[in-house]
């Protein structure tokens, strides 16, 4: 019996003494991040440190992170910060963030740094965009093919400008707001629509800021994740006058407007004179016709002067009285250059 109780014994003091070594094993596994914890006050218990290596979270990130919290004046818990890792958040970007907004007195909770950065924007660089403005070229030379904005004014000179576009980070509106692009875009549109309600391109190179102020005015940053601080004319010129590059598009478009209405005016006279050769030719026709009608009508004449001698209604002094009228006629028109042919037209 007593051999069986010493082989108890010894059997629990080998597992004793097997947990006390795993014991001693994860404590001095986790000192170097329990021991920083501690002197930094941002005290963690060794179990905590245990349950984020079981949960897969790295237990110096999240102390670290909670470290730079204590010692900016902030304070969170470490299920938070293990919460917002494990939905697959950027932990110290989020962590940073907070710090910089305590810091510029900007208000912003951890639930909402939490849903900026699970929504895919950069929390700590929108905090220093909100506390040191941003420049935007418009249009975005590493986005646009065309360096400058085209635009027309009302008297048809085209001008290329270039703006500078100074936003501060709307944190309100980060979620769910509209990015640079879109204010790239307003920008770009609000300019081309202001030149060209400009009654001449010598007001708008005069002044240039009447352009950026009704910009400005208009509220473009409406539902964006960004405020327009101000709209600057970096550059403004007129275009070239090159083959590709028109500067004043109201005088081609007005060239091309002649040059086509002198094509049209073209098209229509050589219409008319087709068709006035057409009618010439339908003349003539009607002028033969109405010739072989008239040479039809003379062959008629014999056969009814023939009739009128068979019925007696014609005598012979009157048939030669008739021929000596003929024969007169014959010598005036002789006379007179005109001809006896039927065929031929008769000038009178």
């Amino acid at each position: 019996m007593r051999e069986l109780l010493g082989s108890f014994a010894g059997i629990a003091i080998i597992l004793v003494a097997i947990v006390a070594f795993i014991l001693l094993g994860v404590f001095f596994y986790f000192l170097k991040v329990w021991v920083r914890a501690l002197m930094s006050g941002a005290r963690v218990s060794v179990a905590s440190l245990v349950g984020m290596k079981l949960r897969r979270v790295p237990p110096s990130l999240i102390v670290d992170a909670r470290i730079r919290l204590i010692k900016a004046g902030l304070s969170l818990s470490t299920d938070m910060l293990e919460a917002h890792y494990l939905a697959g958040g950027n932990v110290i970007n989020v962590v940073q963030g907070l710090i910089s907004a305590d810091k510029a007195g900007i208000e912003l909770g951890f639930q909402k740094a939490a849903a900026i950065d699970l929504a895919g924007r950069d929390v700590y660089e929108s905090v220093r965009t909100s506390v040191i403005p941003k420049v935007i070229d418009c249009p975005d030379p590493q986005k646009s093919a065309a360096p400058m904005l085209d635009a027309v004014a009302k008297d048809g000179i085209r001008l290329l400008v270039k703006a500078r576009v100074t936003v501060r980070t709307n944190l309100e509106q980060l979620v769910g707001g509209a990015g640079e692009e879109t204010i790239i875009a307003r920008v770009g549109q609000g300019i081309v629509s202001a030149i060209g309600s400009a009654a001449s391109y010598k007001e708008v190179l005069a002044n240039p800021d009447h352009i950026s102020r009704r910009v400005l005015d208009s509220g473009l940053d409406s539902q964006t994740a960004f405020e327009i601080v101000s709209i600057d004319i970096a550059d403004i010129s007129v275009a070239g006058t090159g083959a590709k590059d028109v500067a004043n598009v109201g005088a081609m478009l007005e060239t091309e407007r002649a040059e086509a209405d002198k094509k049209l005016r073209q098209a229509e006279a050589e219409g008319r004179r087709a068709m006035a050769v057409a009618r010439e030719q339908e003349m003539r026709a009607l002028v033969q016709e109405m010739q072989a009608r008239v040479v039809e009508a003379q062959a008629e004449v014999p056969k009814a002067m023939a009739q009128a001698f068979r019925d007696g209604h014609l005598g012979v002094m009157d048939y030669y009285r008739m021929q000596n009228v003929q024969s007169d006629t014959d010598m005036r028109r002789s006379i007179s250059g005109e001809s006896n042919d039927p065929s031929k037209p008769q000038h009178g």
